[in-house]
């Protein structure tokens, strides 16, 4: 009897746990109109807006400050998680989020316009998209990197179909878009409230299904978060995706401008954005599948080498079957740094802390987020075109590229040895010796 109790009491964590993963996702798509993604799907209507009178250059700079101080949402985020719990916050998050959506298509001036864009990327951008990752590594201990990949597809769904949605809405008021988006945040609120549910800690060791005794031992040997910014794997993996952001905001909020002043018509930025999209939802698995059998270091250069690629060659492409290859290699090299994103923070630093840490990197992704639109910006007005942005980005992606390829991943079940690996390069034997920790989570 009380083998089958506990067996059953087993069971039920790990099923629920993947309730989590779909509320997860969909908590990660409705940061959508916080987002540079969903502002692009309505940056030229806004700039044609007579109401708010707001030109290109205003506009970048009101996105950059909103973005810059929303930012700062994300560090109180990961404490509140530990404090309140994953429900709680999840669901009270929303709802501001679904309010100030619905309050930003009632204005008519450019500076409460400021505000709002702040919000929006304060509740959106940040603190969702922190409580949303931290959902799936609060559930699973030792499936994270198949928890992960399941939420990625999911993401990939449903960002990649946002776009469709709103397309036949694409000439229409920005208002009718944004109001939409607000409605549908606000009937996700009662879905927050009754189906997200915190992890106990005797759930947590069931995820980790016959390993548990090696969860709490990770748990023992979890880096703070003072010690996860003294390695060199964090600030690379960090600063890396966060370049990844910036020039996806950049090229976001501007794509359409990019693409049309390179003979493309409108629908080719919405197939762009599907394209991307649909490349990211076939591409998780392997991608996942890879980074269990190679170091995420030398991963994540492939990634920022394909990145490279692609942005260095962006400024020759006239075709539609140029356009098609741009758009694979943004998908294949966005969905390794995403991945790599969503997993590397608890598989090597642990998850004990994991709120914190990855505060921190959000944090920091959303701050190049908000200089993309800037650069990209700031380059078209002094230079009439896009092209020396691409041009510096790329390099730039090298460089970061040789970074990570050099450097070496601590692992977190190792506490006793864990000041050894604080801002050392990689040995010979680093990278692997980390891989195998890595593949036994």
């Amino acid at each position: 009897m009380t083998t089958a109790t506990s067996t059953k009491a087993g069971q039920e964590p790990v099923r629920y746990g993947w309730v989590i993963v779909i509320i997860a996702a969909l908590a990660m798509v409705a940061t959508l109109p916080g987002r540079t993604h969903g502002l692009g799907m309505i940056t030229e209507r806004l700039l044609n807006d007579p109401a708010l009178q707001i030109d290109r250059l205003s506009f970048s700079e009101i996105n950059f400050w909103g973005t810059l101080l929303g930012g700062l949402f994300c560090l109180p985020c990961g404490w509140l998680i530990d404090r309140f719990g994953l429900r709680l916050t999840l669901t009270v998050t929303v709802s501001a989020l679904a309010v100030v959506v619905l309050w930003m298509t009632r204005l008519t001036g450019g500076r409460e316009f400021g505000v709002t864009v702040m919000l929006t990327r304060g509740f959106g951008q940040s603190a969702l998209s922190v409580i949303s990752i931290t959902m799936v590594g609060k559930w699973f201990a030792q499936q994270t990197s198949l928890a992960m990949a399941v939420y990625s597809l999911l993401l990939s769904v449903g960002f990649a179909y946002a776009a469709q949605i709103a397309k036949p809405w694409a000439e229409s008021d920005w208002r009718v878009v944004w109001n939409a988006m607000g409605y549908s945040l606000a009937a996700f609120v009662p879905v927050c409230l009754f189906f997200c549910r915190d992890p106990k800690p005797s759930h947590q060791k069931c995820c980790g299904g016959s390993h548990s005794l090696s969860t709490e031992n990770r748990a023992e040997g979890s880096f703070t978060l003072a010690e996860s910014l003294r390695t060199q794997a964090f600030w690379v993996f960090a600063l890396a995706t966060s370049l990844v952001g910036l020039i996806g905001s950049g090229l976001s909020l501007f794509n359409e401008s990019v693409l049309t002043s390179q003979g493309f018509s409108k629908d080719v930025f919405y197939n762009l954005i599907t394209l991307t999209g649909t490349v990211g939802l076939l591409t998780k698995l392997p991608i996942g599948w890879i980074g269990q059998r190679c170091p995420l270091n030398r991963l994540l250069s492939a990634g920022l080498l394909l990145q490279a690629i692609c942005m260095a060659t962006l400024p020759f492409v006239r075709s539609l079957p140029g356009i098609t290859l741009y758009g694979v290699g943004m998908g294949v090299s966005g969905t390794i740094t995403t991945v790599l994103f969503f997993t590397i923070w608890s598989r090597v630093f642990g998850r004990q802390h994991l709120g914190q840490i990855q505060s921190v990197a959000q944090l920091l992704t959303v701050v190049a987020s908000a200089a993309g639109p800037v650069i990209f910006a700031r380059c078209l007005t002094q230079f009439g075109s896009y092209s020396p942005a691409f041009m510096i980005l790329a390099l730039t992606s090298c460089g970061f590229a040789v970074w990570s390829w050099c450097v070496s991943v601590p692992t977190s079940s190792e506490p006793s040895q864990k000041s050894n690996h604080l801002l050392k390069t990689t040995s010979n034997t680093g990278p692997q010796s980390a891989l195998v920790e890595l593949q036994e989570t």
